[in-house]
C-alpha cells in the first residue's frame, strides 16, 4: 500500500480532484435545470408526462454510448464528460421535483389560495418548502448515480479515477483497480451523507397546522 502511494500519489490526488469537479459540475448544472423545470411542469400535468418521458429514454442510453456520441459533436476531454453527466443527472432530480410539488396536499393549495395567494405564492411559500425532502432525495441519488458514471469519463479523456480503473483492467493490475474504485466508494458515500445531511436541515420542521398558520 504504502508503495503504491509512493508511485502514484500525486497521480491519484489529481484524478481525485478531477472526479469531485466532474461530478459536481454536473451535478450543480442538473440542479439548476432540473428543478426550475419540474416546479413548472407541476403546472402542466400533460405536458409534463411528456417531458419526463424523454428524460427516461435518455436514461436508457448506456453511459459509455452517450459519452461516445458526445465525441464528434463536442470532441473529447471535460466538456463532453460534463455534458453526458448532466444529461444523466436530470431525470432523477426532475422525476423528485414534480412528484415533490404535485404531492403537496391539495387543500393547503387551496387554502392558500384562498387567502388570495397568487400562484407564484402558493409556489414559494407552500408548495415548495413542502417539496423539499422529495427534491433533495432526488438530488441525493442524482449524486450518487453521477459519481459513479464519472469513472466512465476517462474514456473520452475527462479524466478522474476511471483512468486508474481502466488502466488496471488493461495490465490486469489490481492495486490500480482497487486504487481507483475506493476513492470513488468513498466520495459516493461522503456525496450521499452530505446530501442526506442537506435533506434534514431544509426540510420543514412543521406540522401541517403550523404551516398553514405562518404561511397565513
Amino acid at each position: 500500500m504504502m508503495e503504491f502511494f509512493a508511485n502514484n500519489g500525486s497521480a491519484l490526488i489529481t484524478a481525485i480532484g478531477e472526479h469531485i469537479f466532474l461530478s459536481l459540475i454536473a451535478l450543480a448544472l442538473g440542479i439548476l435545470v432540473a428543478v426550475p423545470l419540474g416546479i413548472l411542469l407541476s403546472q402542466f400535468p400533460k405536458t409534463a408526462d411528456i417531458v419526463i418521458g424523454i428524460a427516461s429514454v435518455l436514461q436508457t442510453v448506456p453511459t459509455l454510448a452517450l459519452l461516445a456520441l458526445m465525441v464528434p459533436i463536442l470532441g473529447v476531454g471535460k466538456i463532453p464528460s460534463i455534458v453526458a453527466l448532466f444529461i444523466y443527472s436530470l431525470l432523477p432530480i426532475l422525476r423528485n421535483a414534480y412528484l415533490g410539488m404535485s404531492g403537496v396536499d391539495p387543500t393547503l393549495v387551496d387554502a392558500a389560495k384562498g387567502m388570495g395567494m397568487s400562484t407564484g405564492q402558493v409556489i414559494r411559500k407552500v408548495q415548495l418548502p413542502l417539496a423539499i425532502p422529495v427534491i433533495m432525495a432526488g438530488i441525493r441519488l442524482s449524486a450518487v448515480y453521477v459519481v459513479a458514471w464519472t469513472t466512465i469519463a476517462a474514456y473520452i479523456g475527462g479524466g478522474g479515477l476511471g483512468e486508474f480503473i481502466f488502466n488496471g483492467l488493461q495490465t490486469y493490475r489490481q492495486d490500480l483497480i482497487f486504487g481507483g474504485t475506493i476513492p470513488v466508494i468513498i466520495i459516493a458515500i461522503v456525496m450521499d451523507l452530505t446530501a442526506g445531511y442537506l435533506e434534514k436541515r431544509f426540510s420543514p420542521k412543521t406540522s401541517s397546522s403550523e404551516v398553514e398558520t405562518d404561511y397565513a
